[in-house]
């Protein structure tokens, strides 16, 4: 969809242009199932937005084929900001990161959630649980549009950085983190 950004700035180079693909390709789904980590994006029908995370073993997003995913909802802080704006909006983002990989991929589409009775036959896991760690539902999501984004935004970060995440480590850039969390 062209915008006014793209007659101030320009357009994508062909290869970019062609790169928006209404399923998953092979390399993607590849991609999801290595992946331990991505980002929710949704907003609700007033506009409203949340972008939660969520992780677990690689592959904890469930591939089902080309056009669908189930992303398991592992208990949490309990806020429901994301399941909320579901509600009225189904259509959502996710971004998916592999440690130490600079490009991600991105999935657009449409969610459903799934009841917690559902979830007995999916065989999920929740890797590295603590004692809060329950399935509580999940979400099957139609794919609309995927593709990989350019990896710039991760190495301009150096979020992979070893030396970087050592330094945080033993000295942590911020203060004392929030009581009870």
């Amino acid at each position: 969809m062209e915008n006014k950004y793209q007659e101030k700035f320009g357009y994508p180079v062909e290869r970019t242009q062609g790169k928006v693909k209404p399923r998953m390709a092979t390399w993607i789904q590849d991609f999801i199932r290595h992946s331990p980590f991505c980002v929710l994006a949704t907003s609700n029908g007033e506009g409203d937005c949340d972008a939660s995370p969520k992780g677990g073993i690689p592959g904890f997003v469930k591939v089902l084929n080309d056009k669908q995913l189930f992303v398991p909802d592992a208990a949490g802080n309990k806020l429901f900001h994301g399941y909320g704006n579901i509600e009225s909006n189904p259509k959502v983002g996710v971004v998916f990161f592999i440690p130490g990989h600079n490009s991600t991929v991105r999935i657009n589409g449409r969610v459903k959630v799934v009841d917690r009775s559902d979830l007995n036959e999916a065989k999920l896991e929740v890797f590295d649980p603590d004692e809060k760690a329950e399935l509580l539902q999940g979400l099957l999501l139609d794919v609309e549009e995927s593709y990989s984004h350019c990896p710039r935004a991760l190495r301009f970060s150096r979020l992979w950085d070893v030396d970087t995440i050592a330094r945080n480590l033993a000295t942590p850039p911020i203060g004392v983190k929030e009581p009870g969390i």
